[in-house]
């Protein structure tokens, strides 16, 4: 009787073994929130739109607006609300060239990323 019981146990003692390291790691943090949309999606040339962001209060805001042919980086920082706003000068961008503005939003450890775009015209 002793024989059968230990050799019963020792599959759920490997079994106990076997489990996956991961299966015991800490669980992955949540993704800050992020939305973004624009002030004016069809600025015009010479005129200032706005990158609009909602986030958790007082997160680390970095946006990049992919023009045709150069790339632009601004920061800033979400206000107690959880918003913030960065501004775009629009000078000489190609009229009708769809603008991707990436947006990533940091505090801490948790991060995220949302984006918006915009179309200039003359």
């Amino acid at each position: 009787m002793k024989r059968i019981s230990a050799v019963l146990a020792a599959p759920a003692a490997m079994a106990i073994l076997l489990v996956p390291a991961t299966a015991l790691a800490a669980p992955a943090t949540t993704a800050l929130p992020c939305s973004a949309s624009m002030s004016n999606s069809r600025p015009a040339d010479y005129t200032t739109t706005d990158v609009l962001v909602r986030t958790a209060a007082h997160a680390a805001v970095t946006t990049v607006a992919r023009y045709k042919t150069v790339n632009r980086e601004h920061t800033g920082k979400a206000n107690a609300k959880g918003q913030a706003t960065i501004y775009y000068y629009i000078s000489g961008a190609t009229p009708g060239y769809k603008v991707n503005v990436s947006v990533r939003v940091t505090l801490g450890s948790r991060s995220g990323n949302c984006s918006t775009s915009f179309i200039p015209h003359r």
